[in-house]
């Protein structure tokens, strides 16, 4: 037992210290808030010397539209943005729905909106208004009784000692300039009160600046929460990429920042907006999908360069408020949808004993949804239904035909006799969970940090882990009880000898983020770039070739196996690697920071007949990738008895030897039975 007490503690240890108090809990039951996007940039609008400059957001147009530093510099002795009050956007958002606000301190452009003694160029010392707007901001959300976070951009196109800029934004940060951004964040969580978040953005920290920032904020500000996108696992929530979803639930809070248009964040004159309602039900849709999921919406507003806040998007935030104010408590407060199915007649939240379904999606056949909840009993029901009932395990809910409509989203409340938990699928062998890991923006991705699995009978206290070589030496937490996989009896499996290994082809590179969806479709003719391509047949099992930052290759791989069978195959990649079999993801990670090829082990499953393997190798930082796949010369796995310490209907794996909760755990080729 000391043994197994020190190895929990020296695992938690490892592990980045993620808030779990009471600060936490508030930001992750919030749900709902307002970014802004304000600068020296909202001066522009969008347009450079009379022209709309199309290319990328408007809030970098010093980079897209080519501004020499100086004449942008410029821009600020005639930023006098006289029509912007802080107290009137603290009231927008709490009509909105609203519990918190976002301002951007500080964006590319290395501008800050705030009094600062590390350089004068800032809203006080080098624009006529003279005004500190973090300041200003942080009153009004104190005196309005709602939360205020900062945005803090971590590259800085105005410091000399910053890389240039560069058209990914995710340069390294030299020394100086990560002195300079400590400098510049401590006097940000020193003199603006209480700050429940700090949003980091783009850049590419080292692992040791990553845990320096957050360490700094927590000891200025032990309770603000700190963002994804300060790199290398070492945060409090994680970050969607912009305007983006995940795909379920994650085992982290995490939050997705959406612009009210996807094509820019700040203001943008030439702007087609449309009509307002659409827009509103739009965003709507978003805010129910991300809380569905259980995370938090950040959505944003740009307002003009004289500060004034565009009134379309100030109507379409009034309309989202005004179903708020009758829907709200399937909102607030609520956890994510206790069904690992998407569902095309709308989501599901839950609170306590109720669940709340949402009408967001489209009439069902017959207008009759039906949900599996073995083990409830309904109570009570009310919303926009005809009927429910509970028949055994099955709850049957019959709507009416104008349940939908285009003017609004109606929402269902039930009650049951005990508390709505997440369900698992009686089909289900294997469930994953996520969290999100990265180096930076470009590699950030949703990572597996645990398994679970539904055991066939109930009370079960013995089980049979099978695994490969690749796992040999990890520890793991088998329903919290510590297992070291250490090799147990070996079994030697044989490949058919009539299996067929194919022609090898390979297809990029392409300028890509990791974080990609977990299905792919590619032939001979069809490629996994969006822009195109082709494949190129090719002879070696391993290969090497020059790449640039931020890119793909695919390794494509065909196998034509007289039998379903299962096979050892040895793959490797550089920063990142990918593979899909049959065109589904079945394992996916992060090497390493700065790892340049690493070889592993990949057990995978043959159906008969035709089989596609695809090898995608990303890179984030190097100038050559090296990508690896082949059937393993030993075909040998292992399996290794645990007698768990009670009897279990369900067993959750994970690791204990990472270095954070975040990480991936790669344990992708263990099975459990």
């Amino acid at each position: 037992m000391k043994r197994l007490l020190t190895l929990l503690v020296c695992s938690l240890l490892l592990m980045s210290p993620t808030l779990a108090n009471k600060e936490q809990g508030s930001w992750h039951q919030n749900k709902y808030s307002m970014f802004i996007h304000f600068g020296l940039y909202s001066v522009y609008g969008g347009v450079y010397e009379g022209k709309p400059v199309t290319r990328g957001y408007s809030e970098q147009i010093q980079s897209f539209a080519g501004i020499f530093s100086d004449w942008y510099a410029d821009t600020a002795l005639k930023f006098n943005p006289t029509l912007f009050n802080a107290d009137e956007i603290v009231a927008l958002a709490k009509e909105a729905g609203m519990r918190s606000i976002v301002l951007t301190t500080k964006h590319h452009d290395g501008f800050c909106l705030f009094k600062t003694s590390t350089t004068d160029y800032n809203a006080y010392d080098a624009t006529p208004c003279k005004r500190d707007f973090v300041k200003e901001l942080s009153d009004a959300c104190q005196k309005g009784g709602i939360n205020f976070g900062m945005y803090f951009s971590i590259i800085d196109w105005n410091y000399p000692h910053a890389y240039p800029i560069s058209s990914h934004n995710a340069d390294f940060i030299t020394p100086q300039h990560h002195e300079f951004n400590k400098r510049q964040i401590t006097e940000l969580l020193s003199n603006y009160g209480k700050i429940s978040e700090l949003w980091f953005d783009m850049g590419s920290n080292t692992p040791q600046q990553s845990r320096e920032l957050y360490e700094l904020v927590h000891q200025l500000q032990p309770n603000c929460m700190v963002s994804g996108r300060v790199g290398n696992g070492w945060y409090d929530f994680a970050v969607m990429a912009d305007n983006t979803y995940p795909e379920g639930a994650l085992q982290a809070p995490w939050q997705s920042a959406a612009s009210m248009f996807d094509e820019t964040w700040s203001y943008r004159s030439w702007q087609e907006r449309g009509d307002t309602h659409t827009k509103a039900m739009e965003k709507l849709r978003s805010l129910i999908n991300v809380v569905s999921h259980g995370g938090n919406f950040l959505l944003n507003i740009g307002p003009r360069g004289d500060g004034s806040v565009v009134e379309f998007e100030s109507d379409v935030l009034k309309e989202i408020g005004t179903w708020l104010k009758k829907n709200g408590e399937a909102i607030y407060g609520t956890e994510s949808s206790p069904f690992r199915e998407q569902f095309g007649w709308g989501t599901s939240t839950r609170k306590g004993n109720k669940l709340y379904l949402i009408l967001s999606g489209q009439y069902p056949a017959n207008g009759i949804i039906e949900l599996n909840l073995p083990g409830y009993k309904l109570l009570e029901s009310e919303g926009c239904l005809s009927s429910a009932s509970m028949k055994g395990n099955k709850l049957t809910v019959s709507l009416p035909k104008d349940a939908y409509n285009n003017q609004t989203i109606q929402v269902i409340g039930l009650t049951f006799n005990h508390e709505v938990l997440p369900q698992i699928s009686s089909n289900a062998t294997r469930i994953s969970n996520y969290s999100y890991d990265c180096f930076d923006y470009y590699s950030n991705y949703r990572s597996t940090v645990s398994y679970e699995w539904k055991l066939p009978k109930k009370n079960t206290q013995k089980v049979e882990l099978t695994y490969t070589p690749e796992e040999l030496g990890k520890e793991i937490a088998l329903n919290n009880q510590h297992v070291k996989l250490e090799g147990g009896k070996t079994i030697t499996m044989k490949i058919d000898p009539k299996t067929q290994w194919g022609k090898r082809y390979i297809c990029g590179p392409e300028f890509n983020v990791f974080d990609r969806a977990s299905t792919i479709e590619a032939n001979l003719n069809q490629t996994p770039l969006r822009k195109g391509g082709e494949w190129k047949e090719i002879n070696d099992e391993k290969i090497t070739l020059p790449v640039n930052l931020i890119e793909d290759f695919y390794l494509m791989q065909t196998v034509e196996s007289p039998k379903a069978q299962d096979i050892l195959l040895d793959v490797a990649a550089g920063n990142a690697i990918e593979l899909f079999v049959n065109g589904v993801s079945i394992m996916k990670h992060n090497n390493p920071y700065r790892c340049k090829y690493r070889e592993e082990k990949v057990l995978v499953h043959l159906q008969k007949g035709s089989n596609q393997i695809i090898l995608r190798a990303y890179n984030r930082f190097e100038k050559e990738t090296t990508l690896l796949l082949r059937p393993s010369a030993e075909q040998v796995i292992y399996q290794q008895s645990v007698i768990l310490s009670s009897p279990a209907e369900r067993v959750k794996v994970h690791r204990t030897d990472l270095a954070t909760q975040h990480t991936d755990t790669e344990l992708h080729n263990l099975r459990i039975k």
